[in-house]
Formats: C-alpha cells, sequence, structure tokens
C-alpha cells in the first residue's frame, strides 16, 4: 500500500510517525522548500493530543521540550480589573503544558526516517491513483491524506464544503526578548498567557519559548472586509500600532503600553471555520485530517485534534494493514465523532468570547461554582 500524505503539518507528520512505528511506509509531501523555510508560529496548548503523542512513543520527548509554566494564566477586563490568576506549580502535572510549535514539529520530523518528508512538493490535483504537483512531478498513491490546512487543495476530492469567515479578524504582533528590554512589561504579563477581554475585543499575550511575547488582537463580530474598513496602515507598522490603540477606548494604560513595545512585525489573520460537524461519504482512496476536515475556532482543541486525526488513522491502518478502505471508514467514523464534539464547544467558546460579559462568563467558566 502506497500511502501519499500531503501536508507536514502536527497531523500529517503524527500519522507518518504512528505508521512508521507499526513497520508501515509512508511519504509525506510539503510545499514548504526545507523546515525552515518559514516561521512556524507561537505555542500550542497540547492536552488531549497527549495520546497521540503516547501512541506515536514520543511522550517523554514531548515532556522534555514542553514548557509547564506555558499554564499559568492572567484574566483582566479592560479597565485593569484582574479577574483570575493562576500561577503553576513547579511540580505540578503536565496536564495542559505549552510547547513551540516549531518544536513540536522538530521532534515529529526527528523521528521518521530520512526522505519520508520531501519538500518543495506543492500538491496541484490527484486522481486516478496519481498525485500531481505543481512543478510538473507526479507519484502513484493507494491512498492519498489531505493534512494540508485550512485552504486544503485536497479537501474538494471529498466534499463541497468551504471555510467561511467566522466574525473574527486578529491583528498580531510582539515583544522581542522582552524579559531584556521590557522587565516590566515581562512581570505583568507572567510566565504563561495574559488574557484582556470586553466590549467585542481581547488582547492575548503569550510568553513563546524564545523570550518573544506574541499578542494576538481580536476584533469580534467584524466581516471579511474589517481589515480594509479599520484604518489600520499595516504598511506602517508605528501607524499601525497607534491605530490599533486608538481601537481600544478606554482600556487601561499598561495594555496599550504592550502594544506601544512592539516591534515592527504588524500580521493580520481572517479567521475562518468549516461547517460544525462536518461529514462526507468515505471513499477508499482519499481521506482528510485536521484542519483540513474541521477547521474550528481557535480556542485550543486544533492542534490536539489534529494529532488525534493522525494517531488514530495511523492505528486504523495497522489494524487493517490488507484493507486500506475499512481502516479509512473506521477512522472517519471515530474522527466525526470526536471532532464534532470539539468544534460544538469550539463554537460554543466562540459565542461566549464575544458576548457583552464576555470577561464574567469566562471567570465562571475557569472557576465554576
Amino acid at each position: 500500500m502506497t500511502i501519499a500524505i500531503i501536508g507536514a503539518g502536527p497531523g500529517g507528520l503524527a500519522l507518518a510517525r504512528v505508521l512508521h512505528v507499526h513497520g508501515i511506509e509512508s511519504v509525506v509531501y510539503e510545499r514548504e522548500s526545507s523546515r525552515d523555510a518559514r516561521g512556524q508560529g507561537g505555542m500550542l496548548d497540547i492536552h488531549s493530543g497527549q495520546r497521540a503523542l503516547r501512541e506515536a512513543g514520543l511522550l517523554d520527548e514531548f515532556f522534555a521540550i514542553a514548557r509547564g509554566e506555558g499554564q499559568d494564566m492572567r484574566l483582566l477586563e479592560p479597565d485593569g480589573t484582574l479577574l483570575l490568576q493562576e500561577d503553576t506549580p513547579d511540580d505540578a502535572p503536565l496536564l495542559r503544558p505549552e510547547v513551540d510549535r516549531a518544536d513540536l514539529r522538530d521532534l515529529l520530523l526527528d523521528s521518521l526516517p530520512a526522505g519520508t518528508v520531501r519538500w518543495g512538493h506543492a500538491f496541484e490535483s490527484a486522481g486516478d491513483g496519481v498525485v500531481r504537483f505543481a512543478d510538473g512531478r507526479s507519484t502513484t498513491y493507494d491512498l492519498l491524506v489531505g493534512a494540508d490546512g485550512a485552504q486544503s487543495r485536497v479537501r474538494p476530492l471529498v466534499t463541497d464544503a468551504r471555510p467561511a469567515h467566522s466574525g473574527q479578524n486578529v491583528v498580531e504582533v510582539g515583544i522581542p526578548d522582552i524579559d531584556r528590554t521590557h522587565p516590566d512589561l515581562a512581570a505583568m504579563v507572567g510566565r504563561g498567557t495574559y488574557w484582556v477581554i470586553g466590549g467585542g475585543r481581547s488582547l492575548a499575550a503569550q510568553r513563546n519559548g524564545d523570550g518573544r511575547v506574541r499578542i494576538g488582537i481580536s476584533f469580534y463580530d467584524t466581516g471579511e472586509d474589517w481589515f480594509a474598513s479599520s484604518g489600520i496602515p499595516f504598511d506602517d507598522p508605528a501607524a499601525a500600532r497607534a491605530r490599533l490603540i486608538e481601537l481600544l477606548p478606554g482600556w487601561d494604560a499598561r495594555f496599550t503600553a504592550l502594544i506601544k513595545a512592539c516591534d515592527d512585525t504588524v500580521a493580520r489573520r481572517a479567521m475562518t471555520t468549516l461547517p460544525v460537524g462536518l461529514r462526507w461519504p468515505s471513499r477508499p482512496d482519499v481521506t482528510l485530517l485536521g484542519d483540513a476536515a474541521h477547521l474550528m475556532p481557535a480556542v485550543g482543541e486544533g492542534a490536539n485534534q489534529a494529532l488525534l486525526d493522525g494517531a488514530s488513522l495511523g492505528l486504523a491502518l495497522a489494524a487493517h494493514p490488507d484493507d486500506h478502505p475499512t481502516a479509512v471508514a473506521e477512522y472517519e467514523r471515530e474522527m466525526f465523532e470526536r471532532t464534532g464534539a470539539a468544534a460544538r464547544m469550539s463554537a460554543g467558546m466562540q459565542e461566549l468570547l464575544r458576548s457583552p460579559d464576555a470577561a464574567q462568563r469566562l471567570l465562571e467558566f475557569f472557576q465554576p461554582s
């Protein structure tokens, strides 16, 4: 059986690793030219995904790179009121540790035999057992797995569903080497996540393993064209920071100080989701995992579900090595049920975040009576 995995994200690499553990080889085709071709983003909160890493035989290695202190959290209202502060004891179990995306990816990549990942292969099309790449190359497959993210090009082979704008737009900024450059702000943010929310807006500052604090400023109930109408001049970082502060009227000066201290990296992200509970008729030769299958609001479930998808499909294929159509159908039944529940929870959290009393409702969520 020839297994072609499109996309070297957490889900695709977890699948390749679990298959390798069970003596089944696969090939991962990735459009990026190398593992270092671009930055991999910020931190991931890995909780349920630890089950997948256990199946991959990598849990101890994961704990070695995970940041237990990343479980710390501070929740505040825009006027500066501190609602919740959770500081993780040094000996606390690693139930929801943070890990740098790049570190997790390196862990998975380094666990695979040389040549498993083929860099510089941008998926173009597939059919009749042949994958075609943008540069004219091609390869054959018995099973094609789309692990190619939110804008998956494999997805149309199994469903007409497309991601839709969720009503949330995010501007990402950050402060490098915060302990040295802004020790007062470093102490304020703490070791984990610093979350301010209210009035249809939120600011989430998160400590990364490299000393950078990444800050995501979310604007809820905004449309697809919001960036164009927001007045944020993304080509002028200093003016963009000033405009962001204007868009947070009445916010405590400590929070706007975070924005003023940011460097010139200013990015925009329009958040999209797939329909909750998306399913498709099972095909023996194509399936999906991760964001390609169930793109949901970014509230901490996406990477965990992708890892679980990879492990689940790998275990199903190992259980039915001579009957991959049965393995695919078995995997999809489990995946649809599990990720449907996660997507409903994530959608509910998204509704909570956009509510007028979001901070108080979050406090009740984290500290139920």
